[in-house]
């Protein structure tokens, strides 16, 4: 899957949870989790952290919204029931993303909010569990953009396998370049008897 994602909070109810979501971060292959205006420590959520996820991938704790610093061209995808988000299972995951989920009994903050590129809601009756609302946005994100085998149209797994990937001919910013890779003999193989 090309592309990278991070995720995270704005502010904390109950620390176990970020460290729930953290785990499911770690599993699901993020490339960063962060925190913004949130009291978490690492023993708080170890109780859910079982992999150990603040050690193993990048995470950031911002003091506040306006220290939030993000990779450039990463869009901001905020996960709230709002009027006007975007339903999950219609939502294009940008290729990079860093996804924001609000606190428990809370939302996200409307200055939060008005600086996501884009605000999503999973389609249910009421708010899941901070945990439990990640790994549902992070399952979504591998099962669109992964490269798995199409689903089949009656109940079961899959009938055709996964399709082979097709490499284009190669691509050049400059023409100069162009003439440098032309000029290259082709790579060889090992040689065999």
């Amino acid at each position: 899957m090309r592309g990278y994602f991070g995720i995270g909070v704005e502010g904390v109810s109950k620390q176990a949870n970020v460290g729930s979501l953290f785990r499911s971060a770690h599993a699901f292959g993020a490339s960063f989790v962060f925190t913004i205006a949130a009291d978490y420590t690492k023993s708080g959520g170890k109780t859910a952290d079982t992999s150990d996820a603040v050690d193993q991938v990048p995470f950031y704790a911002f003091p506040d919204l306006e220290a939030l610093a993000l990779p450039a061209g990463c869009k901001l995808v905020g996960v709230e029931l709002v009027e006007d988000a975007v339903d999950l299972p219609s939502f294009h995951h940008p290729a990079q993303a860093a996804y924001v989920l609000g606190r428990e009994r809370g939302s996200l903050t409307p200055a939060l909010l008005a600086r996501c590129d884009h605000v999503i809601k999973i389609p249910t009756q009421f708010c899941v569990n901070l945990g439990i609302a990640g790994a549902i946005v992070m399952y979504d994100r591998v099962a669109s953009l992964g490269r798995f085998a199409p689903r089949p149209m009656r109940a079961g797994g899959p009938v055709e396998a996964r399709p082979d990937h097709v490499h284009g001919r190669p691509l050049f910013r400059s023409a100069e370049r162009m003439a440098l890779h032309q000029a290259q003999p082709p790579a060889r193989g090992p040689a065999t008897d």
